[in-house]
C-alpha cells in the first residue's frame, strides 16, 4: 500500500531510492473508520493525510447545517491548508465518510526529511501548487458553473463517489438542496433516454 505514495511522488518528480527509503521509514499508515473526524473546526491542525483508500469530506457548519466543501479520495492530500501551513484554528471539519487507509504525516518528520533530503522540500513544494491548483478550480467553477454542470462534472470525474457517498452530501458539495439534486439526476436521465 505504501507504493501509492512513492509512486505519486515519482510522477511528481524522479526520488531515489534512498530517498524512496527514507520517506517509507518515516511513514505512518492508519486505517480510521468510517464517521471518524480527524479535524475539527477550531482545532489547529497538526497533520497532514494521504489517501490510500476511502473517502475523507471536508464540511463546514453554516447555521447548523453541513455544507460540504470537498471529498478527498484515493492519491488525493487531505490538507487543511490555512491551519497547517499557518498554525490557525481550522474553519471546518475533516470526517471519514468511509473506512479509510491514510498516510498521516506531520510537520516534524516532514522539517527531518528535508533536512536529510532538500530535494524532498522541491517535491513537497510541487505537491503544494497541485493542491493549491486543485483547489482554486474547484473555487472557479462555484462561481462560473450551474448546480446541475458541477454535478455532470463530478459524475465525470468522480464516479466512485456516487457509490460509497450518501446523497444529501453530494447535494451538499454542489451547492443544493437533495430535492434539487433529484430534479437534476431525472433531467440528465431524460435527456440521456431521449438522445
Amino acid at each position: 500500500m505504501e507504493d501509492k505514495l512513492l509512486n505519486y511522488f515519482s510522477r511528481i518528480m524522479p526520488i531515489s531510492k534512498e530517498e524512496a527509503d527514507a520517506i517509507a521509514a518515516t511513514m505512518v499508515i492508519k486505517k480510521y473508520e468510517k464517521g471518524t473526524i480527524l479535524l475539527k473546526e477550531g482545532q489547529i491542525s497538526t497533520e497532514a493525510y494521504f489517501v490510500l483508500e476511502g473517502c475523507v469530506r471536508q464540511y463546514f457548519i453554516v447555521d447548523g447545517e453541513e455544507k460540504t466543501g470537498n471529498f478527498f479520495t484515493e492519491e488525493q492530500w487531505v490538507i487543511s491548508l490555512n491551519s497547517f501551513g499557518n498554525n490557525l484554528p481550522s474553519n471546518h471539519y475533516m470526517a471519514c465518510s468511509t473506512d479509510c487507509f491514510l498516510v498521516v504525516g506531520n510537520r516534524d518528520k516532514e522539517e527531518d526529511l528535508y533536512r536529510r533530503f532538500p530535494k524532498l522540500e522541491t517535491v513537497s513544494r510541487k505537491v503544494m501548487e497541485k493542491v493549491f491548483a486543485e483547489q482554486q478550480e474547484l473555487m472557479s467553477s462555484y462561481t462560473t458553473d450551474t448546480p446541475e454542470q458541477r454535478y455532470v462534472r463530478l459524475l465525470n470525474s468522480r464516479p466512485q463517489l456516487f457509490q460509497t457517498i450518501p446523497q444529501y452530501q453530494i447535494a451538499s458539495y454542489i451547492g443544493i438542496k437533495p430535492e434539487s439534486l433529484s430534479r437534476i439526476r431525472r433531467r440528465i436521465a431524460l435527456n440521456r433516454d431521449s438522445n
